[in-house]
C-alpha cells in the first residue's frame, strides 16, 4: 500500500453506478490520498462535485457514504401525472413535448441541497490558487464538469468554458453544470443555455468525453507534482462474443449506447491509460436502472473498494506520468 500524497482524479460517467466511484475514492482516502482537482462526467460529475465540496469544507469524505445512500433513485425518473399513470406511453409523450422523458429536477434539488450544506453553491466556492500549475488562471478550480454541446458540436469543460457562452464562471451554480452533464439524451431533458448569441443545447458529457483522463495533463513540459488517476465504471475491455446489430431500431439504440459507453477501449495499455486507471466491475447494471436496490448499491460500493485496493497494490505506476 502507498503512504499517500496527492492525486488528481478523473471519474467516469455511469448513471446509477456512481456509488462504485465513491467506494474507490474512499479506499484512496484511507491510503492517505487527497485530491487537489477532480474531473467528472455524468455520475462522475455528481460524485466529483461532492468530493471537491467536502474537501474544500474540511469534512471527512467518509460522510459521503450517507449522502450517496440518501439518494432516492426512483425519483430521478419522476415525471408529471400523465407519465406516472401511463408509464412508457407517458414517457413517450414527455419526450415529444420536452425533448426528454424526465426533467432531472430531483438531481438539482438533492445535489444542490447537499452542496449548500458544506458552503458550495457557485464555482467561485471551488476556485483554487495554484500558480505552479500549467493550467491557465481561468482553469484553476478544484472541479471540472464535462458537457456535450449539440448546438456547437463541441465538448464543454465547466467552469473553464463559460466565457465562450457569455457567462462569468464564478457566478455559475455548480449543480447546474452537473445537471447538464447527466442529461442522457432522450432520457433526461437537455439543458438550454442562453448565450447572448442565441441558445445552446447541452446534454450528457459522455457523448464526447465519458472518461476525460487527459484533462489535467501538464502542457509546459515540466515533470508532474503528482499523478492523475482515473476511476472507470466500464471494467477492463472484454472478449465477449460479437453479435451483429441488424434492425434500424437496434442500430439507433446501440448508437446512443456506444456514444455514452466505453467506445475508446482499444490500445489503452500501450497509451498508458490503464496504468493510471482503476477499473470497477459493474457488470449487469445499466446506467439508467433507477430501480436499483440497497443490496446492489452495496455490491457496487464494495467493487469500487476492491478495485482501488488492487490498483494500489499491483497497478499504480512507480513514477507518475507527466501532467498537472
Amino acid at each position: 500500500m502507498s503512504n499517500g500524497g496527492s492525486a488528481d482524479l478523473v471519474l467516469e460517467g455511469g448513471g446509477v453506478k456512481g456509488i462504485a466511484l465513491l467506494g474507490a475514492v474512499l479506499t484512496l482516502v484511507d491510503a492517505g490520498y487527497s485530491f487537489p482537482r477532480v474531473a467528472g462526467t455524468s455520475a462522475g460529475a455528481i460524485v466529483g462535485s461532492l468530493v471537491a465540496a467536502y474537501q474544500r469544507a474540511g469534512r471527512d469524505l467518509h460522510e459521503l457514504v450517507g449522502v450517496m445512500n440518501s439518494v432516492e433513485y426512483p425519483r430521478f425518473a419522476d415525471g408529471p401525472p400523465l407519465e406516472r399513470l401511463t408509464g412508457r406511453l407517458g414517457e413517450g409523450v414527455e419526450l415529444l413535448l420536452h425533448d426528454g422523458a424526465h426533467s432531472g429536477r430531483y438531481l438539482v434539488d438533492w445535489l444542490g441541497s447537499e452542496l449548500a450544506k458544506v458552503g458550495v453553491r457557485t464555482f467561485a466556492d471551488l476556485a483554487i490558487d495554484d500558480p505552479q500549475s500549467s493550467l491557465a488562471e481561468y482553469q484553476r478550480y478544484s472541479l471540472v464538469v464535462h458537457v456535450s454541446d449539440l448546438s456547437r458540436r463541441a465538448l464543454v469543460r465547466l467552469p473553464w468554458d463559460y466565457s465562450q457562452y457569455a457567462k462569468i464562471a464564478d457566478e455559475q451554480r455548480v449543480v447546474d453544470a452537473v445537471r447538464a452533464s447527466m442529461s442522457i439524451p432522450f432520457y433526461f431533458r437537455p439543458v438550454q443555455v442562453e448565450t447572448g448569441n442565441g441558445t445552446a443545447t447541452w446534454v450528457d458529457g459522455g457523448l464526447l468525453a465519458n472518461f476525460p483522463i487527459t484533462v489535467f495533463d501538464r502542457t509546459d513540459g515540466k515533470p508532474p507534482r503528482w499523478p492523475t488517476w482515473g476511476i472507470r465504471l466500464s471494467g477492463q475491455p472484454s472478449t465477449e462474443k460479437d453479435r451483429p446489430v441488424r434492425t434500424a431500431l437496434g442500430i439507433a439504440i446501440n448508437s446512443l449506447e456506444t456514444l455514452t459507453a466505453d467506445w475508446n477501449r482499444y490500445r489503452l495499455e500501450s497509451e498508458g491509460v490503464n496504468r493510471r486507471s482503476i477499473f470497477v466491475d459493474t457488470t449487469g447494471i445499466a446506467a439508467t436502472d433507477f430501480g436499483i436496490d440497497a443490496e446492489t448499491r452495496q455490491r457496487l460500493f464494495k467493487n469500487g473498494q476492491e478495485a482501488a485496493e488492487k490498483f494500489l497494490t499491483t497497478k499504480r505506476p512507480a513514477t507518475p506520468d507527466a501532467r498537472m
